[in-house]
C-alpha cells in the first residue's frame, strides 16, 4: 500500500510553478470582490440618468476612484493578515501574496499607496466638480479601509466588518456616486443604497462564515465567530433575500424608478444559495457560494442599473 502511494505520487505530483509577478498582483487584487465598488457606481450613474443629469466622464472617473479605494484595501488586508498571523497554511480559500512568501509586506504596502493615490487623484478632479464634501468623504473611507485589518484595533477583528462593508459599499458608494453628477442627495440614492449594501456585506458573511475555524485558531473574532455558525447562516440568508427582494418593492412603491424591479430577477438564484448555505456547507465547499453571492450582487446592481435607464429612455421617446 505505501509502495503504491509513492509510485503514484511519484508520478503523478509535479511540481508547483510560482505564477508571475503580474498575476501575483492581480489575485491580491482579489477580483471577484471589485465588483462591490462597481456596482454602487452603476446604479448612482443610472439614477443620474434617470434625472437626467448624468456625465459620462463624472462616472468614469468615480469607478476609477471607488475600484482603486477597493483593490487598497484588498492589499492592506493582504499585508495585515499576514502580519497578524490570520493567513494559515491550512486557510481556505485563494493564498494570500505576502502570507505565501510571494510579496514582501513592504512591496504590498507600496501598492496600498499607489492605489490611494489614483484614487485621491480621482478625488480631488471630483471635488473640483461637486464640492470639497468628496475630500471629506474620501479621506474617511481611506482611515477606514486601513483601520478595517490595520492598526492596533483593527475593527475587522472584532466583529465591525459588517457595518463597514454595509456603510461605505452600500450607502456611502451608492449616494457617493448619485451625489457627485450635481451635488444633489435625492431620496431614491439612500433607499436603493440599501439593497446594494445587503448584497456587499452577505460577501464578506460568506467569507467569513467559510473562514470560522481558522479565525477561531487566530483569535480573529469575526461577526461569524462572535455570533456563531447557524446565526452566520440566517444573517445571510436575511442578507441575500431582502438584498435581492427590495428592488422589486421599493419600485412597486415608488421609493425608487420603476425600472429598478429588473434586480429583483436574481431572487431565484438567491434562494438557491441560501438553501446551499442552510445545508450546512462549511470550509471549501462554501468556495463556490461566495463567488455564486459575488456574482449575484453583480447581477442585482447591473439589472438595476439597465433598467432605470431603458424606463428611463422610453419614458424619454413616449414624450417626444
Amino acid at each position: 500500500m505505501l509502495g503504491h502511494e509513492t509510485g503514484s505520487s511519484m508520478h503523478s505530483v509535479e511540481p508547483e510553478s510560482e505564477p508571475s509577478r503580474f498575476a501575483t498582483w492581480v489575485a491580491a487584487s482579489r477580483p471577484p470582490t471589485l465588483w462591490a465598488a462597481v456596482v454602487p457606481v452603476l446604479v448612482g450613474g443610472a439614477l443620474a440618468w434617470d434625472d437626467d443629469v448624468f456625465r459620462w466622464e463624472i462616472s468614469a472617473v468615480t469607478l476609477g476612484s471607488a475600484v482603486a479605494i477597493q483593490i487598497a484595501t484588498n492589499f492592506a488586508n493582504d499585508a495585515s493578515d499576514a502580519k497578524r498571523g490570520a493567513d494559515t497554511p491550512d486557510r481556505t480559500g485563494p493564498k494570500r501574496a505576502v502570507a505565501s512568501g510571494l510579496l514582501t509586506s513592504r512591496q504590498m504596502w507600496t501598492g496600498v499607496w499607489v492605489m490611494f493615490v489614483l484614487a485621491a487623484a480621482g478625488g480631488i478632479y471630483l471635488a473640483t466638480q461637486a464640492g470639497l464634501v468628496i475630500i471629506g468623504v474620501g479621506v474617511v473611507s481611506i482611515l477606514a479601509a486601513l483601520a478595517y485589518t490595520g492598526g492596533p484595533r483593527p475593527y475587522g477583528y472584532a466583529g465591525w466588518g459588517e457595518v463597514f462593508v454595509f456603510v461605505f459599499f452600500g450607502v456611502v458608494a451608492t449616494v457617493g456616486s448619485r451625489f457627485v453628477h450635481d451635488s444633489t442627495l435625492p431620496d431614491d440614492a439612500w433607499w436603493i443604497s440599501i439593497p446594494v449594501g445587503f448584497l456587499a456585506t452577505a460577501i464578506l458573511v460568506a467569507n467569513n462564515l467559510r473562514d470560522i475555524p481558522t479565525d477561531e485558531r487566530t483569535g480573529k473574532r469575526t461577526l461569524a465567530v462572535r455570533i456563531g455558525e447557524r446565526r452566520t447562516r440566517l444573517l445571510y440568508a436575511g442578507l441575500m433575500i431582502l438584498g435581492t427582494l427590495l428592488p422589486a418593492v421599493l419600485a412597486l412603491i415608488e421609493l425608487v424608478p420603476l425600472g429598478a424591479i429588473a434586480g429583483s430577477v436574481t431572487l431565484v438564484t438567491a434562494f438557491g444559495l441560501v438553501g446551499r448555505v442552510n445545508r450546512g456547507l462549511m470550509g471549501a465547499e462554501l468556495v463556490p457560494v461566495l463567488k455564486g453571492t459575488a456574482q449575484v450582487q453583480m447581477a442585482v446592481g447591473v439589472l438595476i442599473a439597465v433598467g432605470i435607464v431603458i424606463v428611463a429612455v422610453v419614458d424619454t421617446t413616449a414624450n417626444l
